[in-house]
């Protein structure tokens, strides 16, 4: 095996590469500010993470599909042209999305044999789900000579996720994880898919995931209610200001005149969203400017319009904010991710994270009998194909 791929893959996949393998990653990702913005055509300040997921395709001679989880150890098979969400193993579906989404544009995609594990969380807000897509779609790019683009490759993910996990969630996830940079940003309209790098300078600062032990599944409707909920306030304006086509069109002026008036929990979504689009866009100018305190303060901000306005938050997530809001090493926090469990991110002086750590920790366990999963995490490289047959 190459020097390189043995450095980059875990010694569990080892076995399974041979000759003609094609060994691929994708990380999760972290996202500084702009959540639940992305599917409301808004702004988000995401990166890559050196935490991924691996994926080992060995081709074969015939139309069969077989899959092998090694972290859930275990299998699932299906021949292509029967290809089709499954309720079986629904690990599986990440996969078969992207694999449909190939085929669908056309490209011919043979049988494979397929090993993939990780190291990324699962279930914390970091994205598992959408670097194990994009793993499969580096891959699957190469395997098929498709030769598609990293916006188009980014895309079939985000269609698998809607189309066979049923998360209608937005583009961030796997446009974050196909571009990341090491020790950098990406400042993405999601609209119309423009971007930017923003260096990430975190000098004397750190950033801490704390993980509340407490699984959320997304697809459970929560999620798919807050994006139906966005939708309900853009209608409300449009019947007045018919050039409105997303929350991105939408001011706070025209929320409190058009839809405050005629639905509440609509009204506190969307208001929610028009803010944190202007977050986004304030903590780019902080960044620049090298003010992480302010960026830290944007961050709190953020967390009480999760927790109060778009109702996303848990008991959990509250108590790891409360922590550490008055905490003179921490700049700032906030749940991130999708909501109800998962982690908060922490930006945290390096002086003391060690004792942040610990007092937190402490105070979890105590009021919730949990031991508290803590993360530091770098900022690395977006998806690739570490090998290629």
């Amino acid at each position: 095996m190459d020097i390189k791929v043995k450095q980059e893959v875990p010694a569990s996949l080892e076995p399974y590469i041979q000759q003609g393998s094609i060994v691929s990653f994708a990380p999760g990702r972290i996202n500084l500010l702009g959540e639940h913005t992305d599917y409301n055509n808004g702004f988000v300040m995401p990166a890559s993470i050196d935490k991924r997921m691996y994926f080992v395709l060995n081709p074969r001679t015939d139309n069969t599909i077989h899959l092998h989880s090694l972290d859930m150890d275990e299998e699932f098979s299906v021949e292509v042209k029967n290809l089709a969400k499954t309720k079986e193993k629904t690990w599986a579906n990440y996969i078969l999305g992207v694999v449909d989404g190939f085929i669908n544009k056309g490209y011919d995609v043979n049988g494979f044999d397929a090993v993939f594990t990780g190291n990324i969380p699962i279930g914390a807000g970091v994205s598992s789900s959408a670097a194990l897509e994009c793993a499969v779609a580096v891959a699957i790019n190469k395997y098929s000579k498709a030769g598609l683009d990293n916006k188009e490759l980014a895309l079939v993910a985000q269609k698998a996720e809607h189309n066979f996990a049923g998360v209608k969630c937005g583009i961030m996830d796997q446009f974050a994880s196909i571009f990341g940079k090491e020790d950098t940003l990406i400042k993405l309209d999601c609209r119309t898919l423009q971007y930017e790098y923003k260096p990430l300078k975190l000098e004397g600062a750190s950033l801490i995931l704390f993980d509340s032990n407490v699984k959320h599944s997304l697809a459970s409707s929560e999620y798919n209610i807050r994006r139906q909920q966005c939708e309900e306030g853009v209608a409300m304006v449009k019947k007045y200001v018919p050039l409105v086509d997303s929350l991105r069109d939408v001011s706070l002026e025209m929320l409190d005149n058009y839809v405050y008036p005629n639905n509440k929990t609509a009204y506190n979504r969307c208001r929610y969203v028009v803010e944190e689009n202007q977050r986004v866009q304030q903590v780019a100018a902080f960044l620049e400017a090298g003010n992480l305190k302010a960026v830290g303060q944007k961050m709190f901000e953020t967390h009480e319009g999760l927790r109060s306005l778009y109702e996303v938050s848990c008991e959990e997530l509250d108590f790891l904010i409360t922590a550490v809001r008055d905490n003179q090493d921490v700049l700032g926090a906030r749940l991130m991710g999708g909501g109800f469990g998962g982690c908060t991110i922490n930006l945290v002086k390096n002086e003391g994270v060690e004792d942040v750590i610990s007092k937190v920790s402490e105070s979890y366990y105590k009021q919730y009998k949990k031991e508290l999963k803590v993360y530091p995490v770098s900022i690395g490289d977006g998806a690739t194909v570490i090998k290629n047959g």
